[in-house]
């Protein structure tokens, strides 16, 4: 489990794409300690297991469906990603709690820079749409983030991002752009309220009509 709060910006040392396998190396020297093989790690949002540590490089694997679904799959050395180890017992749960399964991408539509403030709007599938609401929470790469904006015609949402998220996270980099995918996790709480009150209201309408 996770909290959504990156805790670093670690680079992509090496990358090798193999038949059905992606594997790449992160460089994650301040996240080092304590880590071992075997250990669950959020990159971009994507629960990961730690396959091998040499120094501060730490080795994973992706499979074809995750590289597939998921912007792990277009990623290149060179790149930063977003990097959070698993929660443990007694820590502070900052964002909210994340699973790393991510629902899909999101596609980047338009980004306004100001002062202090970034307002990031991205486009997804419709079906997505009916579990983001306006002040709800949502995961993108792995940043747990608050919905400023929601356009249901469109099917499109937006955030906004403070200096430190800005800083923190590849959802600052300058070289985003639109078009760019985005990692999205839906908030599992209000997936579980939608798919109940959807659930209730077809068994309902059901009921009259056989009423």
């Amino acid at each position: 489990m996770f909290t959504g709060i990156v805790q670093g910006l670690c680079k992509i040392n090496k990358l090798e794409r193999r038949e059905n396998l992606l594997q790449f190396c992160l460089e994650m020297p301040d996240l080092i300690e304590g880590l071992v093989a075997g250990a669950s790690v959020a990159v971009n949002g994507v629960c990961l297991t730690v396959v091998d540590i040499s120094g501060s490089l730490v080795s994973f694997d992706v499979i074809q469906e995750s590289a597939r679904v998921t912007n792990l799959g277009l990623l290149r050395e060179g790149a930063l990603v977003n990097v959070e180890r698993s929660l443990k017992f007694g820590d502070e749960i900052g964002g909210h709690i994340l699973s790393g399964h991510v629902s899909g991408c999101a596609e980047i539509v338009r980004i306004v820079q100001d002062k202090n403030l970034r307002e990031i709007t991205f486009s997804v599938d419709s079906e997505l749409m009916a579990y983001l609401m306006h002040k709800g929470f949502v995961a993108l790469d792995g940043a747990s983030l608050t919905i400023s904006s929601v356009n249901r015609a469109l099917s499109e949402f937006s955030v906004c991002l403070i200096p430190e998220t800005i800083a923190r996270t590849t959802l600052g980099q300058s070289k985003l752009t639109k078009g760019d995918k985005i990692n999205i996790e839906l908030d599992s709480q209000t997936q579980s309220i939608v798919d109940t009150v959807k659930g209730i209201l077809r068994d309902t309408d059901l009921v009259q009509q056989l009423g």
